[in-house]
């Protein structure tokens, strides 16, 4: 749910700025406090025991960082690491929770956040397993340019690099490079300066 700046700080929020690889929260951590991104790119991932990294999302301006965790008495099950440079807005989880109790109306839009992320998990996991690793890159693209208003081919700049997606697909990065020369000869991505334009 995206709340604005101005009330954030009005109830106690204040700004961080992170560097590309912060951490803003480690994996382990306990949920302590409710984090709005106000310009910049986060990524939610974690490793597995043989260090391989997978990104389970990446979030950008308005979006909560880790909301949903602030009501389990669970720690964190992934990292969020500053993709960007990165300003974000830090508010005390009781402070956050007190302020949602005195305006109940939030709740609701609360649950509509949630249940949006909840989606965008399923759709994505879904997508993500299919055995053609170009169809697994176009339905992430697809999803990630969801979000932006411009719909015109090739005027989405995809703002990870190519071993980013591939830990966001599951794929290798040499499968990722491949997949993505054939996309652009089948003219579904253009590449300009390196960049992959959707």
């Amino acid at each position: 749910m995206f709340f604005k700046e101005e009330l954030l700080r009005s109830i106690g929020g204040v700004e961080q700025h992170y560097y590309p690889g912060d951490y803003i929260f480690q994996e382990g951590g306990s949920p302590k406090f409710y984090f709005q991104i106000v310009n910049g790119d986060v990524k939610l991932n974690n490793y597995n025991s043989s260090g391989k990294e997978f990104i389970q999302n990446i979030l950008s301006s308005k979006d909560p960082l880790g909301d949903y965790m602030l009501y389990l008495e669970q720690t964190y099950p992934v990292n969020a690491v500053a993709l960007s440079n990165c300003t974000i807005i830090k508010l005390c989880a009781s402070t956050f929770t007190r302020y949602l109790d005195q305006h109940p109306s939030h709740y609701l839009e609360l649950c509509k956040s949630l249940s949006k992320h909840l989606y965008r998990k399923f759709i994505l996991m879904q997508k993500i397993s299919s055995p053609s690793a170009v169809e697994r890159i176009k339905e992430v693209l697809e999803l990630m340019k969801h979000e932006h208003e411009n719909k015109t081919p090739f005027t989405y700049e995809v703002p990870i690099t190519r071993q980013q997606l591939a830990s966001l697909t599951g794929l290798c990065v040499e499968t990722t490079i491949r997949a993505i020369k054939k996309m652009e000869q089948e003219k579904i991505v253009l590449i300009t300066n390196r960049k992959i334009m959707y």
